[in-house]
């Protein structure tokens, strides 16, 4: 982040928040570079005040400390030895060292805070650092699999999904000995085996006791987790990757039984689903509070208003329990894929949504290398000052509390995109996600909508309309260039003009 922040807005409490702005920190390198900046090292402990300043008064509600569990040198070890995960490492660092590998915050050796971090006195630290500026935290969880050498491989290998010696011989990069047993790694049913990592048995009674038991004691040190492609232990989904290897599914869910668990003692803690192939419903009836919603992000980075209105036409509800996200630590940087005026244009479309909003680290600044997971140093990169000026005045307009408590419609259109928002405030959004220039009218579902002169204006742009009742209620003419937007904050009606 930089130069200065808008002013920090009253801070709203996580567990009612309910559309909160949500901070990704990729906190390894994050603290690397903290540590390099201040010419001594830093742990959570003693992050300098001044950055959880800065977040707080973009208004954040959360700060995401992706990766605080310990690592795996094993599982860093499988990584140095895959050449096209180096060459990876190789493109996004260039001056990069063996050193520099850490290993994958998905490969968890234990759920205990990595001592380079501070370990769990300086979570604690941090936690309370982020609780008296009104943030909340939230930390990974990581349901699928665990690293090669975690405790339970040797003390519970009935845990994982195992394999036979003669499966190992034929694929080497499915399975695994450990200490004389052969486990499956773990998998995505679309794609290879994760190498680096075993696969839980998701499917068995002890694993489930001890997945509580697990989340009981992260939920004691944060507000609440993201749970890394949650999808896959559901038990349909389980039972198709794996089949008869596994067994028949018992009769209860794994993430109810896990949610209500931690809920029994920490009744406001939320889980996030990071969930793809339309499981978002699904995961949503199962007590997640809120899903991932790539669907959303697709469209907008390929520019399909269509799309993107077929999309908003879901369920309020329904929307109102999903993360949108510009980027996160799996996407591209959006500066790489997208030029200024896209990126703009999908930024407002993206964080005006109901919901939950993700903005990851570097996104304000322009940030455009995509830092593999393995990796625990950041490559230094210029600011864009532009960028980051239109991120400044985006999220002052955005710590108006209508986007965090307000009610979110989708307005009628034809070739434009347009929402509002009714709370403390009126909003009107409208966008053009194309390159061409486009007129149309946007009709807004506000029912009250009476005489009198109307107001809207763009806080950002310093845009402003002056129309009548009759205007807004029969549909609002509106013309934007390519990738164009209005951000209008409305008056209330005046029947008296």
């Amino acid at each position: 982040m930089s130069d200065q922040p808008p002013r920090r807005p009253t801070p709203t409490r996580w567990a009612s928040a309910r559309h909160p702005f949500i901070y990704e920190i990729n906190t390894w390198p994050w603290v690397t570079g903290l540590s390099a900046s201040a010419g001594t090292p830093v742990d959570l402990s003693t992050v300098p005040d001044e950055h959880w300043d800065a977040i707080a008064d973009f208004g954040f509600d959360a700060v995401w400390l992706m990766g605080v569990w310990q690592r795996s040198p094993a599982g860093a070890a499988v990584a140095l030895a895959n050449r096209d995960l180096v060459a990876e490492c190789l493109a996004a660092l260039p001056d990069w060292t063996p050193q520099d590998v850490v290993g994958s915050p998905f490969c968890i050796r234990n759920y205990e805070v990595d001592e380079y971090l501070g370990g769990r006195a300086g979570l604690a630290a941090a936690r309370s650092a982020l609780a008296g500026r009104g943030l909340a935290l939230i930390l990974d969880f990581v349901p699928n699999h665990v690293a090669p050498d975690h405790p339970w491989t040797s003390k519970h290998p009935e845990y994982f999904v195992s394999g036979t010696s003669a499966e190992l011989v034929a694929d080497p990069e499915s399975f695994m000995d450990v200490n004389g047993t052969v486990l499956a790694n773990g998998r995505d049913p679309n794609f290879p085996a994760w190498s680096d990592v075993l696969q839980l048995n998701a499917f068995s009674r002890g694993l489930r006791h001890e997945i509580a038991d697990t989340l009981r004691d992260v939920a004691s040190q944060c507000d609440g987790v993201r749970c890394d492609m949650a999808m896959l232990v559901m038990n349909d989904v389980f039972a198709r990757t794996w089949g008869d290897r596994v067994g028949d599914p018992p009769e209860g869910e794994y993430w109810p039984e896990a949610i209500d668990a931690v809920r029994q003692d920490h009744p406001d803690f939320r889980f996030i689903a990071e969930s793809y192939w339309d499981r978002e419903w699904p995961l949503q009836q199962q007590g997640f509070d809120f899903c991932y919603d790539k669907g959303l992000y697709d469209r907008l980075v390929t520019g399909d208003a269509a799309a993107v209105r077929d999309h908003l036409r879901a369920d309020a509800d329904f929307q109102s329990r999903l993360l949108r996200f510009v980027e996160n630590h799996d996407e591209s940087r959006a500066a790489a894929i997208l030029d200024p005026a896209r990126q703009e244009a999908v930024t407002l479309a993206t964080l005006t949504q109901t919901g939950a909003r993700l903005v990851h680290h570097g996104q304000l600044t322009g940030a455009r290398v995509r830092l593999p997971v393995f990796l625990g140093r950041h490559p230094r990169e210029d600011i864009d000052h532009e960028l980051a000026s239109f991120h400044r005045a985006l999220l002052k307009a955005l710590c108006d509390s209508t986007f965090r408590a307000g009610t979110w419609m989708l307005c009628e259109t034809v070739e434009l995109v347009s929402w509002c928002w009714d709370g403390d405030h009126r909003w009107l959004i409208v966008v053009n996600l194309s390159a061409e220039h486009v007129a149309d009218h946007v009709r807004v579902p506000w029912n009250d909508v009476t005489d009198g002169v109307h107001r809207l204006v763009d806080p950002i742009t310093g845009v402003e309309w002056v129309r009548s009742g009759r205007e807004v209620r029969d549909g609002l003419y509106v013309e934007l260039g390519p990738w164009q937007w209005h951000l209008f904050k409305v008056a209330r009606t005046d029947p008296h003009p």
